[in-house]
């Protein structure tokens, strides 16, 4: 049994008697120093996330055992807070409400340990429940005893100064505190801050709840909202570096910046094939390529051809370690912090137009009705014919006058890592050959798309919002980008790709890396069906896979979808990296790993270290000599749980990027000398205005009533309507209407809105 297993065993046992770290230690009969230290790391490990609690005179027990309660506390602009417990597995389960007054000195994301309370009796209780929403006799309350481990260190937020003292207003709203520092003349920093800069603060301890939080200036990132200042504040909140250490780098001067003949060696030559990338306008590594064969039997064979990043970045060097401390590349708004350096990510590993690259080829063979017949692997070498944009490929497919498509415009050279040869250079016979190709990729991966989805596969696909900035790093404009068949295409051979080679890892016994999705909880389904219901939206089961999906499918026309497609999103369990093949629900795949993306992912990096295992035990002629046997399962574990942490902060980090860049543009469109008026969808009403989603951005704002002069409008008795009293004029929810941005608070992310 796993210590951690018997540890969990052992405190849960009904004749526990919480104990001191070494009395576990003789009651698990761990006799070595090492052993011993192993548990030691493990309680202190597991306190940390709230599953064990440290009570009077260092003894250890469960949280529920003394009517504790461990997690990470969440603050809402408010002041109060949630404390969401962690399960054993790392999934969240229990959520407990926590008053301002009851918060301690605790700050957003810190781990807590806290004394569940009774309930308080809200005088809102009996409206909440008569508009659907969870009276405070349904909440568990509880009241922060200890911070048992701060989550930053330091603050980040804009200078400020009144009469007596200066202070910092941190950029993340839900710390509602502001953070008190010494006079920047009395600081040995150069530039000195001064008011309106975005700075650094080091946070002192905070000891006392009626005490504002102190702290010290310790760098200064320039004058706050602008663009480099923002960038700078994203890298320092979420540890992200831009640069390279310099071993790192004396390892890629050496590495060759093309592809040479010696090289090549025995890979499976694919460069007569006609090979193409179809990605965003903005994308700034290619890691995947797409070949289609018409075979002389009938069959079709599509051949999903990825970077080979294992070709260049080798075990045991500076280069791999760094690789695997980043986990994954993070894409910031116009920008893109890699986790490999650019010789590499924009370089010799990208599968540019007109160069000949290094990759691991997937080969998937399909007969005439599009099903799977075979499937091969090789380590390959490529040629890439044609760089086409999402916008390109769907134009291609949609589009049959030539002269339309040519005028598709380029992406700017500011915008990508590479735009390719502009279409109006192509001749003729090229472009309807580049058509033609498209629309066969299509008729296989449509097909592949019905059928995923027949089986129960999710659709999970959200309208994105993509910023473009200009030369200065502003935002620009604002593109919804829907998931349209050129996406749908490209994502149907990847997953079919990974599946494939999930699926030969697994049955060839190899350690590996899988992408796994659980199934959700069923309270959590069940708070999803009562969300539901209050937007008049019946559900069924939705533990039933069948219900899941036509709950998707009706969202797809419903006013408020995107809203509440999120609101599914947050119902089912994040996705994370395993050792062991669990299975995704999502795609309704047993067998799924991440192997199409190297120059971005670092499981992918590993995965491909497996797959030339596999080639080396199917003794193919494109096996490598020597291969990296470092990752056992044991090692397999702990990586999974630091690339699952990584690619959570770059998510974090990217959501944050947006949300600046989205109220820098609605800042922007203030200065403008014609307002531009946007559609959106009243999400909400109160008696105090109409909360808006923008429909074309996804940003959120107000329509405060003070703002409606045309008539006095008051709130109907079921709460979702505003009626005008003399006109007779109604807002519901669910109407569309036309808005100007009136206001913007940086701080606290807010924007006020006015009808058109």
């Amino acid at each position: 049994m796993k210590l951690d297993d018997a540890l969990q065993a052992h405190v849960a046992s009904p004749d526990y008697v919480p104990a001191r770290i070494d009395e576990l230690a003789k009651a698990l009969r761990l006799n070595s120093k090492a052993d011993r230290n192993r548990l030691r790391r493990l309680v202190s490990h597991r306190i940390h996330n709230g599953t064990l609690a440290k009570i009077k005179k260092e003894r250890i027990c469960l949280p529920r055992d003394a009517d504790l309660v461990g997690g990470t506390i969440s603050f809402r602009q408010s002041g109060s807070a949630l404390i969401i417990t962690q399960a054993k597995n790392g999934n969240h389960s229990e959520k407990y409400d926590v008053r301002a007054e009851d918060t301690g000195t605790a700050l957003h994301g810190d781990q807590v340990m806290a004394r569940k309370v009774r309930n308080f009796r809200g005088r809102y209780r009996n409206q909440r429940k008569r508009r659907g929403g969870a009276s405070q006799d349904d909440k568990q309350f509880a009241k922060v005893l200890q911070v048992v481990d701060r989550k930053n260190s330091q603050v980040i937020g804009t200078l400020k100064r009144s009469n007596y003292t200066w202070f910092v207003i941190p950029d993340d709203p839900r710390i509602v505190q502001d953070v008190l520092v010494p006079d920047p003349k009395t600081l040995r920093l150069k530039p000195k801050p001064r008011v309106g800069d975005k700075v650094v603060v080091k946070l002192y301890e905070w000891k006392e709840r009626h005490l504002n939080p102190e702290g010290k200036i310790v760098e200064v990132l320039g004058k706050s909202h602008t663009p480099m200042a923002e960038y700078k504040a994203i890298l320092a909140k979420y540890h992200l570096d831009p640069e390279f250490p310099t071993n790192v780098m004396d390892e890629v001067a050496t590495l060759p910046d093309r592809v040479r003949k010696e090289d090549i060696g025995n890979r499976l030559d694919c460069r007569p094939l006609f090979c193409v990338t179809i990605d965003p306008q903005d994308a700034k590594d290619f890691d995947d390529a797409i070949t289609f064969e018409e075979q002389p039997d009938g069959t079709r064979r599509i051949g999903v051809h990825i970077a080979d990043v294992s070709a260049y970045v080798k075990p045991s060097t500076a280069l791999i370690r760094e690789a695997k401390k980043r986990g994954n590349s993070t894409y910031l708004v116009g920008t893109v912090i890699p986790m490999l350096p650019h010789k590499l990510s924009n370089g010799v590993c990208s599968l540019v137009e007109a160069k000949d690259r290094l990759t691991k080829s997937v080969f998937l063979t399909f007969d005439s009705k599009n099903q799977l017949l075979k499937t091969e692997f090789a380590n390959t070498v490529i040629h890439s014919r044609k760089r086409l944009t999402y916008e390109q490929a769907f134009a291609l497919l949609k589009e049959d006058d030539l002269d339309v498509i040519r005028d598709l415009p380029t992406p700017p050279a500011h915008q990508t890592g590479f735009a390719g040869r502009v279409l109006n250079s192509l001749a003729d016979e090229e472009l309807s050959f580049l058509q033609d190709l498209v629309r066969k990729l299509w008729d296989v991966a449509g097909t592949l798309r019905t059928r995923r989805m027949k089986r129960g596969s999710l659709d999970l696909d959200m309208t994105e919002v993509k910023i473009y900035v200009d030369e200065q790093g502003y935002a620009d404009r604002i593109e919804s980008v829907a998931h349209d068949e050129s996406h749908q295409l490209i994502e149907e051979f990847m997953l079919a790709a990974n599946e494939a080679v999930a699926k030969a890892i697994r049955e060839a016994d190899l350690p590996g890396v899988y992408r796994v999705h659980d199934q959700p909880d069923d309270d959590k389904l069940s708070e999803l069906e009562e969300t539901m219901l209050t937007h008049e939206i019946r559900t069924g089961d939705l533990s039933n896979r069948k219900h899941m999906t036509a709950l998707l499918s009706n969202l797809k026309d419903h006013p408020q979808g995107y809203t509440l497609r999120i609101e599914v999103l947050r119902s089912l369990k994040q996705a994370c990296y395993r050792n062991i093949p669990d299975g995704h629900y999502g795609l309704c795949k047993d067998d799924y790993t991440h192997f199409t993306s190297p120059i971005r992912r670092y499981s992918d990096l590993v995965v491909h270290q497996t797959f030339d295992r596999l080639l080396k035990r199917k003794r193919l002629p494109s096996a490598p000599a020597k291969l990296d046997a470092r990752y056992s399962a044991e090692r397999l574990d702990g990586l999974c749980e630091h690339i699952s942490i990584t690619e959570r902060n770059s998510t974090d980090a990217e959501r944050e990027s947006v949300k600046i860049k989205l109220l820098e543009f609605f800042e922007r469109q203030m200065d403008a000398e014609e307002k531009r008026p946007f559609d959106a969808v009243i999400t909400d009403i109160k008696n105090h205005g109409m909360f808006v989603e923008l429909t074309p951005s996804m940003a959120f704002g107000k329509v405060p009533l003070s703002s409606m002069k045309d008539d006095l409008y008051v709130l109907n008795g079921d709460g979702k309507t505003l009626i005008g009293r003399r006109k007779k004029r109604k807002f519901c929810v669910g109407d569309r209407i036309r808005v100007v941005v009136t206001h913007v608070d940086r701080f606290r992310r807010l924007m006020d809105f006015r009808l058109a």
